[in-house]
């Protein structure tokens, strides 16, 4: 495995996460800017113009991106 920099994925806690509400279940979703930075990061990756530093902040959001897939799929799962 090859160690990867990431922006830790608990940083956009407090001001990239929403709740919302989607058939009377409560799923979590990233924040329009949130979702917004995350596109914009990745069309950049996809001509290849992206900064380390820009890297490791996709990288960061991209976990936290799997991390409510699975959450947001498990609250599915049990309801």
């Amino acid at each position: 495995m090859i160690a990867q920099m990431m922006v830790q994925p608990s940083s956009w806690v407090e001001s990239g996460i929403q709740i919302s509400k989607v058939r009377d279940l409560y799923l979590f979703k990233f924040t329009p800017e949130l979702q917004s930075r995350l596109d914009h990061l990745t069309n950049k990756k996809k001509v290849d113009m992206l900064t380390s530093e820009e890297e490791a902040e996709l990288t960061g959001i991209l976990e936290l991106d799997r991390i409510f897939t699975l959450l947001n799929a498990k609250v599915i799962a049990e309801s």
